[in-house]
């Protein structure tokens, strides 16, 4: 007897090798999924210049990474959160954090599924002009927006997602359904935060638990068992940190430490 709707996802073509370098745009949702990745000794570059959460400014994110950094990402994911997007009066543009400023100066828009789309293209080429053997996940935030109504919000993540489809048919882009697996899967409040809007800790440790299964390799597996019990050692509390016994767990704990970063190339 099953109990869950369960989300059928089609293992992945290609896959996330150990420690690569990744970079994560988007909602607060990328921030959590970003978060699990560097825990586990991946080259990250999570949100370089702040949380965005409409497509607009999910390019201006690639865009001014691409002419600033010199890191060239291997993997780029990118989530999604909202269709809306405020406009700076004064100059016609979109912003990408009104800075607490007047409502008065903006003027907010909703974006087209077209609109969304274009934006998220123009992402994927700019990331590709970078590193033309990039792969690209594309996601939808399953966070709902409460300012717009429940209704409204469901409107705007249909139009992500209905671009999110049409970017995935594009070449190097793959959509992940973390939207789906929150609404279907962990179909109960108790895989939220106290607001009753944000996936718990539980619910992004599952949501990142069906993504290994689609994405990581026998290599990459290989490298988190490993990497798992001299984490678990690094993270533990002593009750007397100045104990001799304690020191040598730990002494041992970075000499395996160091092992592995030179077996793997970790970027300390």
């Amino acid at each position: 007897m099953e109990f869950t709707t369960k989300v059928n996802i089609t293992k992945s073509s290609w896959t996330i090798h150990p420690c690569e370098r990744m970079l994560f745009v988007g909602s607060c949702f990328a921030e959590n999924i970003g978060k699990r990745f560097h825990e586990e000794k991946f080259n990250t570059d999570i949100n370089p210049y702040g949380v965005m959460y409409n497509p607009a400014s999910i390019l201006h994110t690639v865009e001014r990474f691409c002419e600033e950094s010199e890191n060239k990402p291997d993997k780029a994911f990118l989530t999604l959160g909202t269709n809306h997007v405020y406009i700076l009066n004064e100059t016609g543009e979109i912003v990408d954090n009104c800075m607490k400023k007047s409502q008065k100066l903006f003027t907010e828009k909703v974006l087209s599924t077209d609109e969304c789309y274009n934006y998220l293209r123009k992402a994927v080429m700019r990331l590709m002009s970078k590193n033309r053997d990039i792969r690209i996940i594309v996601t939808v935030s399953p966070i709902r927006y409460r300012k717009y109504g429940y209704h409204e919000s469901q409107l705007s993540k249909a139009t992500l997602l209905l671009a999110a489809d049409r970017l995935s048919k594009e070449e190097h882009v793959d959509y992940f359904p973390a939207y789906e697996i929150v609404n279907d899967e962990l179909r109960d409040y108790r895989f939220y935060k106290e607001d009753m809007l944000h996936p718990s800790d539980q619910a992004v440790e599952y949501i990142w638990e069906r993504f290994a299964e689609i994405y990581f390799g026998d290599d990459t597996n290989k490298f988190l068992n490993e990497w798992k019990p001299i984490k678990e050692a690094l993270n533990h509390k002593p009750f007397n940190p100045e104990g001799d016994e304690y020191k040598r767990f730990i002494a041992e704990a970075k000499n395996k430490y160091d092992l592995l970063v030179k077996k793997w190339g970790i970027n300390k």
